[in-house]
Formats: structure tokens, sequence, C-alpha cells
């Protein structure tokens, strides 16, 4: 079963980047592959928490697949996590963690772990799912820096402008495994695994 996890230093407030991954309506417009996006639902959750139950479409070769997911947002702890509910997985749990650093900017935590029913596009996707990860994280930090700016101050967007402790720093040190996020010229750290 493919999975994947990732830390990522970026120079916008943690509140800045919880607000870009929680705004589901707005994947198709930039996330690679991503379609279409439509809520089924939302809902107040425990705990202060709200539930977004959501489709997807995604468009990848020859295959154009929907499937249903459970957004769980957490806005005191600045998490989301995702489980999955209907469509073309077997198994699908992803999960984003945004934490300011003292120094300005914040750390993007995020890890997806799924697998296909189906054979064939288990096999595609496994040649290509380390690249496919990458794209899709540096879709998130391209978008932060469309919304925000470079330096975390970007008024645009939700939770852009003086929330958190934006502005404060323009990046921060990690490192990055298969020569994904080192040497960046946005700022950005990079610290990933895939299994």
């Amino acid at each position: 079963m493919p999975n994947h996890a990732e830390t990522r230093v970026l120079p916008h407030t943690a509140q800045q980047m919880y607000d870009l991954v929680a705004d589901v309506e707005s994947y198709p417009e930039f996330l690679p592959w991503n379609a279409a996006a439509r809520i089924r639902s939302r809902s107040p959750g425990p705990d202060g928490s709200e539930v977004i139950e959501a489709d997807l479409v995604i468009s990848f070769k020859v295959f154009r697949e929907r499937f249903g997911s459970r957004v769980t947002l957490f806005p005191a702890e600045q998490r989301i996590d995702t489980q999955y509910l209907d469509g073309p997985f077997s198994h699908l749990h992803s999960g984003w963690q945004f934490t300011d650093r003292p120094e300005g900017g914040c750390e993007v935590r995020f890890f997806v772990d799924f697998e296909f029913r189906n054979a064939i596009l288990r096999k595609v996707i496994g040649v290509v799912f380390v690249e496919a990860m990458h794209r899709i994280v540096r879709a998130f930090e391209d978008r932060a820096r469309a919304l925000y700016g470079s330096g975390g101050q970007g008024g645009g967007g939700q939770g852009g402008g003086g929330q958190g402790r934006g502005g404060q720093g323009t990046g921060g040190q990690g490192s990055s495994h298969h020569g994904s996020g080192g040497g960046r010229s946005d700022g950005s750290a990079a610290d990933s695994h895939s299994a």
C-alpha cells in the first residue's frame, strides 16, 4: 500500500496554511489531477471541529474516478484529517498538521496512506507515486505563494493578512530525500519519505 509523509517549513503562518488546505472546493483550481470538487455536507463536530463530506474527481491519464471523503477540520489544533467514504480505493487516510515557528513561518506535516482496488491503477500509480506526492505538496506551496506572497504577509485568500505571526521569517532549514525540496529557491525546506 503506498504511503508518504512529508514535513516542510514554509514562510507563511500556520493559520494561512490551514485555511488553504481546508478550502476543499478550491482544489480543482490548483491541484494536479483534481478535475472537480463538490461539498456534500458540512456539520459541526465534537470539540469545536467541523466535518465536511466531499466528492473529488481525479483525472489521471485515461482514468477518471470520483471518490468521497470525510474531512474533519480541527481549527484550535490547526489540524485536518481525511477519511475515505466511497470510490475506487480500498482505503485512504491523510492528515495535515500546521505549527507556527517562534522565528516565523510554520512547519507543515503531511501524510497519506491509500490503496486502489483496481490492479491496473495500483500499477500505474506505483510507478509515479513519489513524484506525484511531491507535485501535490508543491502545488499547495505554489497556491500559498499566490495567495499570501513569499513572506507570509499576503492579504489575499482566507486567513491572509495579520493572522498568526506572518511575515517574521522567510524560510527555514531542513533536509530532503528523493531529490526534492533541497536547494529550493522559494525559501522552503523539506523532509520527506515514501514507502
